[in-house]
């Protein structure tokens, strides 16, 4: 009999301790340990990306003899379509690839682009050069789709929701992400430019091109650290389900007189591992013309095996109202976008025509009067997380002291701020300009201090800080988990549709500008009214605040079942639901 016990003891006490080992190196995977090493690849990708966007007006108007403001629209539509691919790099990594692998391949394309661009200031012949660095821009950018979807949210992945400490540790990432990625920047705003400036434009691309490779390696040595997700399919036919499902019960009514019933996935998702990992969404008031679409009707009750483009889980219902409230958001922040875009273009040139001086030998770049907002936000950050929002939440009660809609609102309002005061220094410039004789001399110093753009800077900073933050973290938490690649891409999205918005803006402004005979963004900025620009911008941006605040105040933010709403839902049940046909 001992003997017979005793070999299930010792196998049990194995299972125990194997299931404990196991255990323990799950636990080495995912949390900061391994999210640190997302934060440094990104790093690289933007001292990269930055480094680049930030004096590629120069180069094309200098070198490649662009007018101003044809380099300008080129420069926003180079960004334009560098935050455009990312939808579809993250359809492909959510649908098929995966993050991880989506993420590897488009570091390894962004580096090939990179080292285009790096031959074709130096080797290519002058004949060629324009074609090939044009060229090897727009791999940069495939590079960019793959690469900016993903490594956010893969980062943000490594972070459990059911694990309270990481949790907890998920509520500030977003804002150390994006001290992160402005460090990067600025560096190579402050190092790269001084580069290509004073000592060639080879020795700056070269210089982007090796952090790149760097980058990759970083990003292996991590790999054994990483939680990965696997592809779940394309997400775009579970929301086509909800719409065709609607769609063919749109003359299924509900009524409170009868017992009628709506299907619940068990399982907390429509995708077999949840939105919620287990967890069910609450039923909302919005969008009630879906609801038919998880209507039990007599086919539906008929059929042995369920189809699912006939009825869809509510969860699966709800998923899809979720990104339907984002798409309001979305075309309300275009405006800022639009509005940022003035950074590595208007500002620079502005920069470009003041004095300049440091000491009796150096002049500083004006491409790199770009990193005043990346110290700006170097500051901020941790003075909105520390002090900003603990201060805030005792008056609201709201953890994060205001809600993400708030933040986002607040950076329009100092965005739109940003074109008064930028409109009221270019008028000093001009007057400088004007007082001095230097009108119709454009490439005369101005004699005003480059500092005078300070304010303009600055506004850019805290205007980033509260609403391309409050962005990230809307089109995160807000999309269904099996979407939150293509939530991330959604976000950027509104960076490349805002610099095409601004494109159409230059070129609608030029247009009715030349009918008069006094263009307003002409090669001499002396004569050109680039003040009158900067306002009109600050108009367009207080009609868009006006119009964001009335999207924001019927917003309604993700619910998630827990005991309080499960019990008030069984309760409203109790009314019942009677199926009409």
């Amino acid at each position: 009999m001992d003997s017979s016990v005793t070999p299930v003891t010792m196998d049990n006490d194995h299972h125990h301790n194997s299931s404990k080992v196991s255990s323990q190196k799950k636990s080495y995977k995912g949390g900061w340990s391994a999210a640190i090493f997302v934060i440094f690849v990104e790093m690289a990708e933007r001292f990269a990306f930055y480094g680049l966007a930030g004096n590629l007006i120069q180069y094309l108007t200098n070198n490649l003899g662009e007018p101003v403001a044809t380099a300008a629209k080129n420069v926003n539509t180079w960004i334009g379509v560098s935050a455009i691919f990312p939808l579809l790099g993250a359809f492909v990594a959510d649908s098929y690839l995966g993050r991880f692998k989506t993420i590897l391949a488009s570091s390894f394309i962004y580096f090939l682009g990179m080292v285009l661009l790096s031959l074709s200031v130096s080797v290519i012949p002058m004949h060629s050069r324009k074609a090939v660095f044009f060229t090897a821009l727009y791999v940069l950018a495939i590079g960019e789709g793959g690469h900016k979807p993903c490594v956010q949210t893969f980062a943000a992945d490594q972070f459990d929701e059911n694990n309270p400490k990481e949790k907890a540790a998920k509520s500030s990432f977003f804002n150390w992400w994006y001290l992160g990625i402005v460090t990067g920047a600025s560096v190579a705003i402050v190092v790269v430019i001084y580069l290509q400036d004073n000592v060639s434009w080879t020795a700056g691309f070269g210089v982007l091109a090796g952090s790149l490779a760097v980058a990759l390696a970083l990003f292996l040595i991590g790999i054994k650290r990483y939680r990965s997700q696997k592809p779940t399919g394309s997400p775009f036919t579970a929301m086509a389900q909800v719409f065709v499902a609607a769609a063919k019960k749109w003359r299924v009514s509900e009524t409170h007189r009868g017992r009628g019933i709506c299907y619940e996935d068990e399982r907390g998702g429509s995708h077999g591992h949840g939105q919620t990992k287990g967890y069910n969404l609450v039923r909302t008031k919005q969008f009630r013309f879906l609801d038919k679409a998880m209507i039990i009707d007599n086919e539906d009750a008929m059929s042995k095996t369920k189809n699912p483009w006939r009825l869809c889980s509510l969860n699966q219902v709800e998923e899809v109202k979720l990104v339907l409230r984002l798409i309001p958001i979305w075309l309300g922040c275009l405006m800022f976008c639009a509005v940022i875009a003035q950074l590595h273009t208007f500002f620079t040139k502005q920069g470009s025509t003041m004095m300049r001086s440091i000491g009796p030998n150096f002049q500083v770049p004006p491409a790199a009067l770009q990193s005043l907002v990346g110290f700006t936000i170097l500051i901020a950050v941790p003075v909105y997380d520390r002090v900003f929002v603990p201060m805030a939440r005792k008056i609201t009660g709201h953890p994060s002291g205001i809600t993400m809609l708030q933040r986002i609102g607040i950076g329009l309002f100092v965005s739109m701020l940003n074109m008064v005061v930028a409109g009221l220094i270019e008028t000093a410039r001009v007057n400088t300009a004007r007082k001095h004789g230097l009108m119709d001399n454009p490439k005369a110093v101005v004699p005003m201090s480059v500092w005078w753009l300070l304010p303009q800077y600055v506004l850019t900073a805290i205007g980033d800080v509260f609403t391309i933050v409050g962005l990230q973290e809307l089109f995160y938490d807000q999309m269904p988990e099996e979407m939150r690649s293509i939530g991330a891409a959604a976000y950027i999205s509104i960076v490349g549709v805002g610099s095409f918005i601004n494109t159409a803006i230059i070129s609608v402004v030029q247009v009715i500008t030349s009918r008069h005979g006094n263009v307003w963004l002409g090669d001499n900025l002396n004569r050109a009214h680039l003040n009158y620009f900067y306002w009109v911008l600050a108009g367009l941006s207080g009609i868009n605040l006006c119009v964001y605040m009335w999207i924001a105040s019927g917003f309604v933010y993700k619910k998630v079942e827990n005991d309080e709403t499960r019990e008030g839902k069984e309760l409203e049940m109790e009314g019942y639901l009677e199926v009409k046909v």
